[in-house]
């Protein structure tokens, strides 16, 4: 359902105000339809024409926040996704462990050899006597989208080490090339892919598919979504190779090295606990 208010969109373009997909967002936090319709009542009070995304999420997060903070946890999670930056790498790992986590072995900045060229590749993954090469963009501001232009990039590579590969005798079957990002594809993007054969994934794509569903159906969430460490203390971990919020749970000897104190250290695992369960 739309509404007569026009949003601004982190990328600038104005669009009409959808409470449906503000319900359908909250919903995915895990809030119940109490919880969410108290927090659109509210939200709709507040709303002005020409009022930024961002500001409606920052409002509805504050909300939520009121209710339980794993629910916030959940609910700002594409924006801990752009935590992981600003170099991508954390981002590559975070990717190479959602397949682990789907049965996959996975090696993470591995060289690989062309028919013309060595290539370095973000994540090799590896199922069933099948090999896929899988190339991560990583973008950590909002608002920008992948164009057709990276597929193009990606899809030469992936013919290159394909051909080299084919003429050598493998374990396995290189047998696909994906392409990940954390933000959207443009339609010239993914209308190449599909044509191409690069498989791509996306925040959103492909439907009921994409990253942000992954993550809930595995319950795999980044350590950035915690609302409860700060900054130094996410990047602190990412660091020490603690991608996952489940990943803290196995080294909560972390937090003793951070100084973090035992009731805190009660409220963070209890948070991250939370997540994992729900």
């Amino acid at each position: 359902m739309e509404t007569d208010f026009e949003v601004v969109k982190s990328s600038g373009e104005k669009v009409k105000f959808s409470l449906g997909k503000l319900h359908t967002s909250l919903r995915k936090s895990g809030a119940d339809n109490q919880t969410v319709n108290q927090i659109i009542d509210k939200v709709q009070e507040e709303l002005y024409d020409g009022i930024s995304t961002k500001e409606i999420y920052n409002r509805a997060f504050a909300l939520l926040k009121k209710k339980g903070s794993y629910l916030a946890s959940k609910y700002k999670l594409k924006k801990a996704i752009y935590e992981l930056g600003p170099t991508g790498y954390p981002f590559e790992r975070f990717v190479s462990t959602i397949l682990k986590y789907s049965g996959y072995q996975t090696l993470v900045g591995e060289i690989l050899q062309g028919e013309c060229v060595t290539h370095e590749i973000d994540v090799v993954a590896s199922k069933n006597g099948t090999t896929t090469v899988i190339e991560c963009k990583f973008h950590s501001e909002e608002g920008r989208n992948c164009n057709v232009k990276v597929p193009l990039y990606i899809a030469s590579r992936y013919k290159d080490i394909k051909s080299y590969w084919d003429s050598k005798p493998h374990d396995t079957v290189l047998n696909e090339g994906w392409l990940v990002t954390n933000t959207r594809f443009t339609e010239d993007a993914l209308q190449y892919g599909k044509c191409i054969g690069l498989y791509l994934l996306s925040w959103d794509y492909p439907k009921n598919d994409g990253l942000r569903d992954r993550i809930d159906r595995l319950g795999l969430y980044p350590i950035t979504v915690s609302t409860l460490l700060s900054g130094r203390e996410k990047q602190f971990l990412l660091s020490r190779d603690v991608v996952l919020c489940r990943d803290l749970i196995d080294d909560v000897f972390f937090l003793d090295h951070l100084g973090v104190s035992d009731i805190r250290k009660a409220k963070i695992l209890k948070e991250i606990n939370m997540l994992c369960k729900h």
